[in-house]
């Protein structure tokens, strides 16, 4: 039986989130553990307002860390009680620490992780990718599974393929992980140079490879910019499309100044995203 995690923040809960990490997790028949990132350090509330608002600070403190336990505890019941009700296998985790190293600490011991997107753990609203999700994609340990916030089952994949080694790994493991998922219309969406000649790159390879996982793949070739190309075609299909890509992993340095395909399509499309790296 396969485990997932689904990453949640107790105090903004997506709703989202949880449907997708049941779908899934009904689907594939796996171990469904909710992790509740409740970061100590993040709260609801902001202590310098308290002070210069002139309240009494340790009361109202108290009162907002109460607040904040009972939310994050309405949360997990919630889960919990979905869980019971789809009939899966299903645990959960409460992760005191910083947010960012419990998850990367859990990734270890699964085979899949799923989160909204956007998730922050901070007061204050980010462009997508939040700094938490870049941080997280940099050192996970497992394949993620980015979600958008509204949930919808997945009727089609996208597979984008450079010839990368690292696209073709994202393939294998899409393919062990979710096998359930293989008699979804399948397309191989690539890009070649606009003074390149068309081809699949290692088409005959790339083919023998597709033919035993997804003999009825469909592929298509698009010329231009990769980048511009792969965002204006993918937002032609609908939010039921799921898109399997390779590689985030690079050197902190690295992730400063470039940024990846799966940084480019958070911010710019609102579909869920398949990134696995080796």
């Amino acid at each position: 039986m396969k485990k997932i995690i689904a990453a949640f923040d107790g105090l903004k809960y997506a709703e989202g989130t949880k449907q997708f990490a049941l779908y899934l997790a009904k689907k594939t028949n796996a171990h469904l553990v909710g992790v509740f990132l409740d970061d100590e350090l993040y709260t609801s509330y902001k202590v310098y307002q308290l002070l210069a608002e002139k309240k009494l600070v340790n009361d109202v403190i108290k009162k907002a860390q109460g607040k904040d336990k009972n939310v994050r505890a309405a949360a997990a019941k919630n889960f919990e009680a979905a869980c019971r009700k789809a009939g899966i296998s299903y645990s959960i985790h409460h992760d005191p620490n910083i947010a960012v190293q419990e998850m990367i600490h859990e990734s270890i011991y699964a085979d899949l992780l799923m989160m909204y997107a956007g998730e922050t753990f901070t007061h204050y609203k980010e462009p997508r990718p939040t700094l938490f999700v870049r941080d997280l994609l940099g050192d996970i340990q497992c394949p993620v599974l980015l979600l958008p916030k509204r949930f919808a089952s997945f009727k089609r994949v996208i597979i984008l393929y450079d010839g990368a080694p690292s696209s073709v790994y994202a393939i294998k493991i899409f393919s062990y992980l979710l096998p359930q998922l293989r008699n979804l219309p399948t397309e191989v969406f690539s890009v070649y140079q606009k003074d390149a000649v068309p081809h699949l790159a290692d088409g005959k390879s790339m083919k023998e490879f597709m033919q035993g996982y997804y003999p009825k793949a469909k592929y298509t070739l698009k010329k231009g910019a990769t980048e511009e190309v792969i965002v204006k075609y993918l937002k032609t299909l609908g939010k039921d499309t799921l898109v399997v890509l390779g590689a985030y992993k690079r050197g902190t340095v690295s992730r400063w100044f470039r940024e990846s395909m799966a940084d480019i399509l958070m911010h710019k499309t609102e579909l869920p995203l398949f990134v696995a790296h080796n």
